[in-house]
């Protein structure tokens, strides 16, 4: 036996209380006495077990959404945890998480994730963080054979290996997907094999063998450890029961099952305990009842206090992490540069200001970036600057992993249209994970987005996208509209405690405009009076901003008409006051996006004005909105401009709010 005495004794309790553990939870569950789902990993303790022994204090784990077990494996309280499992206040998520969103940094656990190999970028994220705090710990993404389909893990493994990164990818081959056997969806019967072509080391190793786990884990954390090199360690372990708590198996036969229960981890443990002379089987069989008697005595406890629950206003407190406060200083100077180098200085200073700061992306070195945003910064901050692969989704949920570690991250994705592909990351991760550790976890990053039409680049270059992300609670998002706020703003995303979206758009880069010094700052979530007027109000954003004002500017001499031009600038959380004092100045409301209609953040401004009883009582006309056609944009540069509003069709449409019904 290749285990101390203490270690065996760790490992039987291990596997003896996440077995028992989730017995209860299936009792409970038939009891109709637990909400929800569960996904249940009787049969693959050993992978537990083995692995946890094997780590040390400080090395993190992302787990899937079977999270039992690694979680009590890692020394999560049990009480707690029937705790999450009730949805109560005393759960380690306080009832937010539930089963599959376990989250418990005490020790060492960054949350797990119930979408399928999800949490795989996030884990690569949490080493690229311990490589750049220079710490000896590793991280370990926890997936099982259904995640080695999916092309995150592939793109993380690649990132892994090209950036060198200390992260073990700790495969559960359960044989199933859910239903789906893995001799039916997987290429290869082995599947740790693909890591060679990611030029990593793997191995391949009895799942229900917990001596064999820790012996192959230890292997694999020290070769990290050594190397500072990604490694890929498969299990191949047995999954007893269904996928969830409603599956009845029906995809597999009998005679497979009996096979497996012969494996079962448990068994074969304490077979080899009393075979080797290490214990008695009385000495096991009292070890395995002493860890049943402490969970059924944390699930009693657990059922004292499950009625005790927060209410949806303290669960509400958990969305955003509180800011810093932020001393705005009167611009003591200003230069007249282009929108494109006002957010170069703003990434030049901030990475100069913060350490932490990191700058992520395709072509952001040498090349300068695709819009040469970037420029020469790479000479200047080469250790806070990271070009990446091809792999929009594997470098966003890196970033989003590095950030729950303290680390900054900017990300630049290269065009708006592809911030499509990191939106599992930033969606699900990004957006939630505070939210769901109950303020565990943080999530300060930024990803800038190039968006908008008129440079010709076709319909699936120029999209406006900001839309489809206004729906997810826990993103801010801003989208400045000339060089001065592009800086000041973005200076402020990259210290806020929270994700933000920084949409900048194509057609602006080129722009002129005085831009503040070093201290100089906006705050997040506040309009800015672009023009001030009594007669008509009209709400924009980013690059119809500028459309907007040249026709103020034609309707002030042609028609005596002084337009009110507000800037929105952070789009979420929208600044409703800004809006609802300027509308009960004027009577009168126009809004005014490039992004198309249906959908918009025109319906959100005119709701946010017609639902208050005193500004809709003193509007002088029915709010309007001139936006986006609904098309995708053309490559032909008439049809093109055609797509968009124009500063004919704004004049058209104020002279419209002043004409007779």
């Amino acid at each position: 036996m290749n285990l101390s005495k203490q270690q065996a004794q760790s490992a039987l309790s291990i596997m003896a209380r996440s077995r028992h553990f989730e017995e209860c939870i299936d009792e409970f569950f038939k009891r109709k006495e637990m909400h929800g789902t569960t996904h249940l990993s009787i049969g693959q303790e050993a992978c537990q077990a083995g692995l946890s022994l094997a780590l040390s204090q400080g090395d993190w784990i992302v787990p899937t959404h079977r999270c039992h077990g690694h979680t009590i494996a890692r020394g999560t309280n049990e009480r707690r945890l029937f705790s999450e499992m009730f949805g109560s206040s005393d759960g380690i998520c306080k009832g937010l998480g539930g089963s599959m969103h376990m989250t418990d940094v005490e020790t060492w656990n960054a949350g797990s994730s119930a979408v399928v190999g999800s949490g795989v970028n996030l884990a690569v994220g949490l080493a690229f963080a311990l490589k750049m705090q220079h710490s000896q710990a590793i991280s370990v993404a926890i997936f099982g054979d259904g995640a080695t389909s999916r092309g995150a893990l592939h793109e993380s493994m690649n990132l892994a290996s090209v950036w060198s990164l200390p992260v073990l990818f700790f495969c559960e081959n359960n044989q199933y997907g859910m239903s789906a056997a893995a001799s039916r969806m997987i290429s290869t019967n082995q599947i740790a094999s693909r890591a060679e072509g990611y030029s990593i080391a793997y191995a391949t190793v009895d799942g229900n063998d917990v001596e064999a786990v820790y012996a192959a884990s230890s292997l694999a954390v020290e070769t990290i450890r050594t190397t500072g090199r990604p490694y890929f360690l498969e299990l191949n372990t047995y999954r007893c029961c269904g996928h969830s708590k409603s599956d009845a198996c029906i995809y597999r036969d009998r005679e497979e099952e009996e096979i497996w229960a012969e494996r079962d981890p448990i068994f074969l443990f304490t077979r080899s305990l009393v075979q080797s002379g290490m214990f008695t089987e009385e000495e096991v069989s009292h070890l395995i009842l002493d860890a049943r008697k402490h969970i059924d005595e944390a699930a009693a406890d657990a059922m004292a206090v499950r009625d005790q629950k927060i209410n949806l206003e303290q669960a509400m407190e958990y969305l955003f992490a509180p800011e810093e406060e932020e001393v705005y200083h009167v611009c003591s100077s200003t230069t007249r540069i282009s929108y494109r180098d006002a957010i170069r200085q703003a990434l030049d200073e901030e990475m100069s200001r913060d350490g932490s700061v990191h700058l992520i992306g395709e072509d952001i070195g040498l090349y300068g970036g695709c819009f040469r945003v970037t420029g020469d910064l790479y000479a200047k901050h080469p250790g806070q600057m990271h070009e990446t692969p091809v792999s929009e989704e594997a470098f966003t949920g890196l970033a989003v992993g590095s950030s729950l570690l303290g680390l900054r991250p900017v990300v630049e994705i290269m065009y708006g249209d592809f911030a499509t592909l990191a939106s599992d990351p930033i969606i699900n991760h990004a957006a939630k994970i505070r939210f769901m550790s109950a303020g565990q976890l943080s999530c300060p990053m930024v990803l800038r987005a190039p968006i908008g039409s008129g440079t010709g680049h076709g319909s699936q270059h120029t999209q406006c996208l900001e839309a489809m992300f206004a729906n997810v609670p826990g993103l801010i998002i801003v989208a400045p509209s000339c060089p001065g706020d592009a800086k000041a703003l973005l200076k402020s995303a990259i210290r806020s405690n929270n994700p933000v979206l920084y949409f900048e758009h194509k057609h602006l880069y080129n722009n002129l405009g005085p831009v503040g010094d070093e201290q100089y700052l906006l705050p997040l979530g506040k309009a800015i009076v672009k023009k001030r007027g009594k007669d008509v109000t009209i709400v924009s954003y980013s690059h119809a901003v500028t459309t907007v004002l040249e026709a103020a500017a034609v309707l002030s001499l042609q028609d005596e008409i002084e337009v009110e031009v507000i800037d929105l600038a952070t789009l979420k959380p929208l600044d409703t006051q800004a809006i609802l004092k300027s509308v009960r100045k004027t009577g009168r409301l126009l809004v005014v996006h490039d992004s198309p209609e249906y959908g918009g953040y025109g319906a959100e401004v005119v709701a946010v004005v017609t639902s208050d009883e005193r500004c809709f009582s003193q509007m002088l006309a029915a709010p309007k909105r001139l936006c986006g056609k609904e098309s995708p944009i053309p490559f032909a540069p008439e049809l093109e401009l055609e797509v968009i509003p124009s500063k004919e069709a704004v004049v058209e449409a104020v002279r419209s709010l002043f004409s007779p019904a």
